[in-house]
C-alpha cells in the first residue's frame, strides 16, 4: 500500500511559508511543498477555492438524506461495525469520518461538539468535501490520488484548517472501483503516521471483506491464502465464484496471492486457477471449516464466507420443484383510487425488495399493520414468518427477552428450555416493529447493533447467530422530535427510515365513498347504498383514532395525560389533559 509521506522534516513552517506567499500573491510557491501537496493545491487553485473561505453549512433536507443514505446503505452497514471500533479508541481526540466515492459524509462519529466549536460546523452527513469545493484535505485528495494520503497541520488549503491533521484511506468495491473513503481527523499534528494509518488500513480492509462478502449473496464467496494462519486477517485473498464455477469477482489481495491482474481472473473458470470445478468446489465448501487446495501456484487454505443453502449433487441434475403459488399482494385494493397512496406504497414495496427497512407513519388506527402485512405477501418472502412485536405493549422489563429471546438460567424466573426470540422466529421473513417510538432508549442501541451486523445473541449466550430479515417498522409518534428531545437515538432513526410512507386518516381518504362501497362489499352487501345526507355526514366526520392524536390536537400548552409530553397548539383535544 503506496502512502504519502511526510518527507520535509518541518513541514508545518515550510506550508506556513507557502500560506503567505499564495496570501500575498496568489500563487502556489515552486519547491516549498512536498509534490503531492504541491499538486493539490493547484488544483485547488485551478478550482476557484479561495483559500480563505468561510464555512459554508448547507442542511439537507430529510429526504435528501434519505436518498443518500439509502443510495449508500452497503457502504454504510459494512463500515459501521469498524466505524464504532475506532471511535472507541480514536474519538476522544478527533473524528471518524466515512464518505462516498464523491466525498459526501456518510457517517461521523468521534469529538464533533469540540471540533465543531471550532470552526467545523460543515462536518455533517450530506457535506461534500470534494477536493474541488473545500480544497485540498484527505477525504478529497484521497479520492483524486487514489490512495491513503495524509494531511499534517498546515497543509490544508482552507486556512481554517490549519490546526488540524487528517488520515484518509479509500474502500474499493469488489471490481476494484473506488467505493468510499474513511478519514481520521484530529487537532494538532499528526503525531505518529504509521500507527494511525495501519489502524484505518486495517479498518478498510474489514470494510472491504463485508461488503465483497454481501454484494454476492446467492454465490460462493471463499477467503483463501497461502498459510492457514493468515485467514481471517487482512490480508487473506477473497474470491466470489458462480454455482457454474466462474470467478465474478477478486479483492486486490487475491490478485496478488494468485500473481494475477483481476482481467486476467474476472470472468474465466475456477478451474483454470484454484483446481477443481465449481460443483465440487460447492460440495467441499458446504462441508464448512478450513480446507486446502492444490493449484498451479501452490497450496492454498480456504474457508467459507458464503454459501448456497442448499446441497448440491456433484454429476445429477437437480429435479424441478413445482413453486407454491404465491398470494396475490392486495397493496392496490387498499389504495384504493387514492393515486399518491398506491404510488407510496408502491415505493415502499419496491424499497422492501432491494432490503431497505419500511417507515410507516400515521395516526392510530390507519392500518399500519395490515399495510406491513400486505407489503410481506408482496414480495419474495411471502412463504416466509411475518412476525409482528408491538414495542408499547410488552412491558419494559420483558421486550428485550422478548426481543432477543434467552437461554435457560439468564435470569430468574427465565423458562425452561429459553425461549426463541422475535428476531430468530422472523429469520428469512418479515419483522415488523409496530411502535417502535415506545422502545426504551436502552434498548436503541442493541436493536441497532442488530441491524448493523445482523446477528443477534439470546441473553444468557455467548455466541452470535445470523439473523436475515426484511425490517418494517411503524409509529403514531414525530420521530424527529423525539431524535430532538434525546429520546430516540438519531442513528437507529436513519437506521429504519429507509423508505417512510405516511398513511392518511380516514377524514383525508380522497377516494372515501370508493372505500365505503368495497366495506360493504367485503361486509357481503354489495347492492346497499348509503343516503346522500349519511353519505355526506360520514364524510365529513373527523374519525379520531385514540389518544394518540394529542400532539396535532390541543388548543394551548398543555400537556398529555397519556405521554407526558407537550403538545402543539391547534383547536380540540380527544383527551383530558392537564396544563403545564
Amino acid at each position: 500500500m503506496t502512502l504519502i509521506k511526510t518527507t520535509h522534516p518541518k513541514p508545518q513552517q515550510e506550508a506556513r511559508l507557502a500560506r503567505e506567499k499564495l496570501h500575498l500573491e496568489g500563487e502556489v510557491p515552486d519547491g516549498v511543498l512536498r509534490a503531492e501537496i504541491d499538486a493539490s493545491w493547484r488544483r485547488s487553485l485551478s478550482h476557484g477555492v479561495h483559500f480563505n473561505g468561510k464555512h459554508e453549512l448547507t442542511l439537507e433536507s430529510s429526504a435528501s438524506l434519505e436518498v443518500l443514505l439509502a443510495s449508500n446503505r452497503l457502504l454504510i452497514d459494512a463500515a459501521m461495525p469498524a466505524i464504532d471500533y475506532l471511535a472507541e479508541r480514536q474519538g476522544k481526540e478527533g473524528l471518524i469520518i466515512l464518505a462516498n466515492s464523491d466525498a459526501t459524509i456518510l457517517a461521523v462519529e468521534g469529538r464533533a461538539d469540540r471540533l465543531k466549536g471550532s470552526g467545523l460546523q460543515d462536518i455533517t452527513l450530506g457535506a461534500c468535501w470534494s477536493e474541488a469545493a473545500r480544497g485540498t484535505n484527505a477525504l478529497g485528495t484521497a479520492l483524486v490520488e487514489a490512495r491513503p494520503t495524509l494531511i499534517d497541520c498546515g497543509e490544508h488549503y482552507l486556512d481554517r484548517l490549519s490546526d488540524f491533521s487528517c488520515t484518509s484511506v479509500p474502500i474499493h468495491c469488489p471490481q476494484g472501483d473506488i467505493l468510499g473513503v474513511l478519514d481520521l481527523t484530529r487537532e494538532g499534528p499528526l503525531g505518529r503516521v504509521h500507527d494511525s494509518t495501519a489502524l484505518l488500513a486495517m479498518a478498510v480492509s474489514q470494510i472491504e471483506s463485508r461488503v465483497f462478502n454481501a454484494s454476492y449473496p446467492d454465490q460462493i464467496v471463499l477467503a483463501f491464502h497461502s498459510r492457514r494462519q493468515y485467514l481471517e486477517s487482512p490480508w487473506q485473498g477473497l474470491l466470489a465464484v458462480s454455482l457454474g464455477g466462474q470467478i465474478l469477482a477478486v479483492s486486490a489481495q487475491a490478485c496478488q496471492l494468485l500473481r494475477a491482474e483481476r482481467s486476467a481472473l474476472v470472468g474465466h473458470r475456477c478451474e483454470e486457477f484454484l483446481g477443481v470445478d465449481g460443483l465440487q468446489l460447492l460440495a467441499r465448501l458446504q462441508q464448512g471449516g478450513i480446507g486446502s487446495l492444490q493449484t498451479a501456484k501452490g497450496e492454498f487454505f480456504y474457508k467459507t464466507l458464503r454459501a448456497p443453502q442448499r446441497s448440491i449433487n456433484v454429476g445429477t441434475t437437480p429435479r424441478p420443484v413445482a413453486k407454491p403459488a404465491k398470494p396475490q399482494p392486495d397493496l392496490e385494493s387498499l389504495a384504493g383510487s387514492n393515486v399518491r397512496y398506491a404510488r407510496a406504497l408502491r415505493m415502499a414495496r419496491q424499497g422492501l425488495a432491494n432490503e431497505l427497512p419500511v417507515l410507516l407513519l400515521g395516526e392510530t388506527g390507519t392500518g399500519k399493520e395490515v399495510i406491513a402485512r400486505a407489503l410481506h405477501m408482496a414480495g419474495t418472502r411471502c412463504d416466509k414468518p411475518f412476525v409482528a412485536v408491538n414495542c408499547a405493549a410488552i412491558p419494559e422489563g420483558l421486550i428485550e427477552s422478548e426481543l432477543f429471546g434467552y437461554r435457560e438460567g439468564a435470569f430468574t424466573g427465565s423458562r425452561r428450555g429459553g425461549m426463541v426470540g422475535r428476531l430468530q422466529q422472523a429469520h428469512g421473513g418479515t419483522l415488523f416493529l409496530d411502535e417502535i417510538g415506545d422502545m426504551p432508549l436502552a434498548l436503541q442501541a442493541r436493536l441497532l447493533r442488530v441491524l448493523q451486523d445482523r446477528k443477534v445473541a439470546p441473553l444468557g449466550a455467548g455466541e452470535e447467530q445470523d439473523i436475515d430479515v426484511a425490517l418494517i417498522c411503524a409509529t403514531h409518534r414525530d420521530l424527529k422530535r423525539l431524535v430532538e428531545d434525546k429520546h430516540f437515538r438519531e442513528d437507529l432513526f436513519y437506521r429504519v427510515n429507509g423508505i417512510s410512507v405516511m398513511l392518511p386518516p380516514l377524514r383525508e381518504r380522497e377516494d372515501f365513498s370508493g372505500l365505503v362501497g368495497r366495506l360493504l362489499a367485503k361486509l357481503d352487501a354489495p347492492t346497499v347504498t348509503l343516503h346522500d345526507d349519511l353519505s355526506k355526514l360520514l364524510g365529513g366526520y373527523h374519525w379520531p383514532g385514540t389518544s394518540a392524536n394529542w400532539r396535532w390536537s390541543c388548543a394551548r400548552r398543555w400537556r398529555c395525560a397519556r405521554w407526558g409530553t407537550p403538545c402543539s397548539p391547534s383547536t380540540t383535544c380527544p383527551t383530558a389533559c392537564s396544563m403545564t
